[in-house]
């Protein structure tokens, strides 16, 4: 039963990221071809809620769905099973959600 939860879980999570994914690519892309550097972009987004928002939503999905992947790679390739699976598992989720975390307050705030 929980592979079926995780299964769903990475799909659900794949089905947010796109629209994030998509809207990411688009304002890089407009930034760039607006002629803005990175220091120009971070004055723009710092202080702003609804770009904290957007990546803090984006950095959650995609610490999820790492996780689950890469469950799925130690599970098959190391032949790890049971609770260490999923300790790891766990470990590396958040440490995904750590570091995102930390890059969207560095922007933002």
């Amino acid at each position: 039963m929980l592979d079926v939860r995780l299964y769903l879980a990475q799909r659900i999570t794949a089905l947010i990221m796109v629209p994030l994914v998509f809207g990411h690519l688009a304002v890089m892309i407009i930034a760039v071809q607006g002629g803005l550097d990175a220091a120009e972009i971070l004055d723009r987004t710092q202080g702003s809620l609804a770009w904290g928002a957007f990546y803090g939503l984006f950095v959650v999905v995609v610490s999820i769905h790492a996780a689950i992947g890469l469950r799925v790679v130690m599970h098959e390739h190391l032949r790890i099973e049971g609770t260490m699976l999923s300790a790891l598992m766990v470990f590396a989720g958040v440490g995904f959600l750590v570091m995102g975390g930390r890059a969207v307050v560095a922007v933002v705030l």
